[in-house]
């Protein structure tokens, strides 16, 4: 498995999601924003879908895909989808092969007992399908705009 980094070639997959099957080398020629996060319908969940949501149009205008990954089911991000009025498709990584492609599966700790989950991270692609930008141990607050930002200055 190949280490992720910063000014290489980002590592290609594909994955199930709501618009069906995608690659990301379908995505050459415009940029992509992914960002992974833990699970559907949760607060921060909900507020991160909900940000890059309401940044979208500044992400088309810059011809930046946008897509969320995480381990639930395409069942699920469907009705989170729908229910949010996402604009961008939420791929589904039940077995975190691409998760951990990405190295966002971290030690994670709530009540005191540790266990393995999808850390909050984001990945800026450019059209080349290099990895510009990364961000890890994401705070929701301003983050879409911080990443519209990234996309501009490409």
């Amino acid at each position: 498995m190949s280490k992720i980094e910063t000014g290489k070639k980002a590592p290609a997959f594909t994955l199930q999601g709501t618009g069906g099957e995608w690659s990301l080398k379908d995505a050459l020629g415009q940029a992509v924003v992914m960002y992974f996060y833990p699970r559907d319908n949760t607060p921060g969940c909900t507020e991160e879908g909900a940000s890059f949501s309401s940044n979208f149009a500044g992400f088309k205008k810059a011809k930046t895909l946008i897509c969320g990954i995480s381990a639930d089911s395409v069942e699920s991000h469907e009705k989170f989808k729908k229910k949010m009025g996402f604009p961008f498709d939420l791929l589904s990584d039940p077995d975190s092969t691409v998760c951990k492609l990405y190295d966002v599966i971290q030690e994670k700790s709530m009540y005191g007992k540790k266990y393995m989950g999808i850390e909050r991270s984001t990945f800026l692609i450019d059209a080349k399908g290099v990895l510009r930008q990364e961000w890890r141990k994401v705070k929701v607050r301003g983050h879409a705009e911080e990443v519209l930002a990234a996309v501009k200055a490409l």
